[in-house]
């Protein structure tokens, strides 16, 4: 497989595996995936284009209307999958006991009172950034939309390259088929983000932020559960991308 065509491959596999987009992955793009954390951020520039579709009626419909828009089309591009990894890890931190019993609890398929919270803090918060996006400019609103999108999945990366997994599964899929050098080609790839909304710098804060949020999971991750796994990549994902956007939001509000 020649260098472009496992750019690609990975692509797609990131694709499959981030969205929900009809791409038709197969087993070799996975493999390719996982070994390219430079894909994650390209999924993030495409998906987060499509969820910010939405944003375009920011000038000519009701705030809320479009921040409804922009949360049906965040999910309708990336899937409720990943909100599967915050349910787990809110069941996981309510529970007492040690590392060994949180990652029983990370596993069961049972649904507790952590999870219907920690999912109904998270769907509210990304509704009201949402909210938030909806009272700028349509240019500043889809900036930051891309941004926090890209910055996510440049987090995941990051945890992809510096994290650890203390048990099989996902997440040592990915932490063991990359090393911290392998960082910097999602850097360069995400780095283009930063001029969406030049010469304002609220699609930079947005990658930033969304970058910023994925340490709350990985720190729990890593305190709580003995290192990151798959659902710590989701829950990431999620958190990430709430605080890209808020903080996109509280630039434009103070710069």
């Amino acid at each position: 497989m020649t260098t472009v065509e496992r750019w690609i491959s990975a692509t797609r596999g990131a694709t499959g595996f981030l969205t929900r987009l009809p791409v038709g992955y197969r087993d070799e793009d996975w493999d390719a995936f996982r070994s390219t954390p430079a894909a994650f951020p390209v999924v993030g520039f495409v998906a987060g284009a499509l969820a910010g579709v939405p944003l375009l009626a920011a000038d000519s419909l009701a705030p809320p209307t479009v921040a409804f828009g922009y949360l049906l089309a965040v999910y309708a591009v990336m899937g409720v999958h990943h909100l599967d990894g915050v349910a787990d890890l809110g069941d996981a931190l309510v529970v007492h006991g040690d590392v060994e019993r949180r990652r029983n609890v990370l596993k069961d398929t049972t649904t507790g009172v952590g999870a219907l919270l920690s999912v109904a803090v998270t769907v509210a918060t990304l509704a009201l950034g949402g909210l938030g996006l909806a009272g700028l400019p349509v240019r500043a609103a889809v900036g930051v939309a891309v941004g926090a999108e890209v910055g996510a999945k440049l987090g995941m990366a990051a945890m992809a390259c510096f994290g650890a997994s203390g048990y099989e599964g996902i997440g040592e899929w990915f932490t063991s088929a990359s090393t911290p050098r392998a960082f910097l080609a999602p850097v360069v790839v995400a780095f283009p983000g930063v001029a969406l909304t030049w010469p304002d710098p609220v699609a930079a804060v947005a990658i930033c932020g969304g970058v910023a949020g994925i340490g709350l999971p990985w720190y729990l991750a890593n305190r709580d559960l003995g290192g990151i796994s798959g659902d710590i990549f989701g829950a990431a994902n999620e958190v990430g991308r709430i605080a890209g956007v808020h903080a996109g939001v509280i630039a434009w509000t103070l710069l």
